[in-house]
């Protein structure tokens, strides 16, 4: 696709040391020449060494090899055979490169079962190394084999290889020590007369959560209208919603030239009736197939005044009422709207809806980002290229720009969504899971619990909302109720989790110096006061953020 290259992608000159010190890999360097690392069907390797005298490996004639049909196979690197654990996470980082052009190159493990599993990719390139960071998840124990491969007919050279095993308990404890560290602060409060500014000791303090400072919600479907126990049941889960469909092009001008935005009006006015905040799901869609019928065949000319109408009716209609926009939808998968316009219209497009709407973030939302290492389409690398020219072109500079992630699992590759994670992280722009969802079958409510304590033990995730939209013929892959608002086991494995993050100490005790210690979930807040000389109560509101620690919180008690 030519779009990609135009995409300026990140490498450095020479690589970093292996990460965990290369963990279970022998020679991960390449400093003991090959020792440890054969090759496939028989091609010739060897080591080289750059000018600075980095040391890394190189195959020979590797994009050349027929398969028996006459068929070019991939081009394969080096491997290497380890000894793997069952039920153990692994986490793999490379340094790549390509002595000619770039090529996306995929990092594959051969588990000890057989299965070939896809445990990362990033487009490796000429002159400068390309790190790719991944992981996969070993079912049973034996050996392994770890490679790097591309369809393209490139070698490739790699250095600097580290796999880590992490068994399940470790990996799971990491998150939740970084949800603590990340998600709760704590807080000094100190009672004090308003007279004497004397510290109070032994005053009651009352705390009472308002709001949960971490966004987590649903998708909202228009039936929320006419239902009061669909009412009831999101509006007392949920603080952010997303339309499922309500607010896209084809939901407001099915037909050209009749807009109809009652029904996206009305949902947003019960959503502010409780407070909870409305992310704008999409300006466009970039999917060929989701344009409307009579958007298709248009001309040039007439898709731009099309546009141009659609951008500014929707962004100046919700405009200070949205919190975020999905911009251009899916576009790293598709590209209707480059085919017809050239490969800055996306950025063009962003320009426009920023300069509407000043206070919304603008995302960039995308699929299989986190979920399929095997997808060449949104690899971590090619979403920081694109975001980076969405960002540079000219006037996008100052713009509010957001991550958008859609996580839509089937089988959960967890060291690669935490290694995606981080590498999306470097952008520095909030991150949000915007579609979470699992299909169904026997590990639903497992792997859906450990994919929302994923995202919301890494520290660079600002928000999750679910794609578990209620509808009564069914819902799109995962229904968290049955038709009478009852919870499925999915719906619990929510409730468990939204009690969790709220967890915190109801009442405490000042000590001989007035002051009291309070772990808190972050949210704002209700502090009750009294004591026993005081006449009625102090109520004090209070944001508890990451900053909350950084000082005392002084109550001043009034006789």
């Amino acid at each position: 696709m030519a779009l990609r290259v135009l995409l300026k992608l990140q490498c450095l000159g020479d690589p970093m040391k292996p990460l965990y010190n290369g963990g279970v890999i022998q020679n991960g360097e390449f400093n003991s020449g090959l020792m440890g690392w054969s090759t496939h069907r028989n091609i010739k390797a060897g080591v080289r060494s750059s000018p600075s005298g980095n040391k890394f490996a190189v195959v020979h004639g590797a994009g050349s090899t027929l398969s028996s049909s006459g068929n070019v196979l991939p081009s394969h690197s080096v491997y290497q055979r380890v000894r793997m654990q069952r039920d153990t996470h692994y986490s793999l980082s490379a340094w790549l490169q390509v002595p000619a052009g770039s090529a996306d190159v995929k990092a594959v493990v051969k588990a000890p079962h057989g299965e070939r599993i896809i445990a990362g990719s990033v487009v490796a390139q000429s002159g400068c190394w390309s790190m790719l960071k991944g992981g996969m998840t070993a079912y049973s124990s034996g050996h392994g084999e770890i490679y790097f491969e591309s369809d393209a007919p490139v070698e490739i050279w790699v250095d600097s290889v580290s796999l880590q095993p992490f068994s399940f308990d470790e990996w799971e404890a990491h998150a939740r020590r970084s949800a603590n560290a990340t998600r709760r602060s704590t807080i000094r409060l100190v009672a004090k007369g308003a007279h004497d500014d004397k510290p109070m000791a032994n005053a009651t303090v009352i705390i009472e959560l308002l709001r949960a400072g971490f966004p987590f919600g649903n998708t909202m479907t228009k039936e929320i209208l006419n239902l009061p126990a669909y009412e009831k049941w999101f509006t007392s889960r949920f603080t952010v919603a997303t339309f499922e469909n309500e607010m896209k092009w084809y939901s407001t001008e099915w037909n050209q030239n009749q807009e109809d935005y009652r029904i996206p009006d009305a949902m947003l006015q019960l959503a502010n009736k409780y407070g909870i905040r409305v992310r704008g799901h999409n300006v466009f869609w970039d999917d060929q197939n989701s344009q409307i019928r009579w958007v298709r065949p248009m001309n040039t000319d007439q898709l731009k005044a099309a546009m141009q109408k659609r951008l500014k009716s929707v962004v100046s209609r919700y405009a200070g009422k949205v919190i975020h926009w999905d911009v251009v939808n899916e576009n790293l998968h598709f590209n209707f709207f480059e085919g017809k316009f050239g490969l800055t219209a996306s950025a063009q497009i962003y320009n426009q809806v920023g300069q509407i709407d000043h206070n919304a973030i603008l995302f960039m939302n995308e699929f299989n980002t986190l979920e399929q290492p095997g997808d060449p389409n949104p690899v971590p690398s090619k979403y920081v290229a694109k975001m980076t020219q969405i960002r540079s072109y000219p006037g996008n500079g100052g713009l509010k720009l957001g991550v958008g992630l859609e996580s839509h699992f089937s089988t959960p590759n967890f060291p690669y969504m935490r290694s995606a994670l981080d590498t999306l992280a470097k952008l520095k722009l909030p991150m949000w899971l915007t579609e979470v969802d699992v299909i169904k079958g026997p590990n639903q409510v497992k792997f859906l619990e450990q994919v929302l304590r994923e995202g919301y033990g890494h520290p660079s995730v600002n928000g999750m909302i679910m794609w578990a939209a209620w509808h009564a013929n069914g819902c799109y892959v995962m229904c968290l109720t049955d038709n009478n608002f009852k919870n499925l086991p999915v719906g619990n494995v929510v409730d468990k989790l939204i009690a969790e993050w709220k967890t915190h100490s109801k009442a405490a005790t000042t000590d001989v110096n007035g002051i009291v210690e309070l772990n808190l979930p972050h949210g704002e807040y209700n502090f009750t006061v009294t004591h026993p000389s005081v006449k009625g109560a102090i109520i004090h509101t209070m944001t508890v953020d990451a900053a909350s620690s950084a000082s005392e919180h002084t109550i001043t008690v009034r006789v």
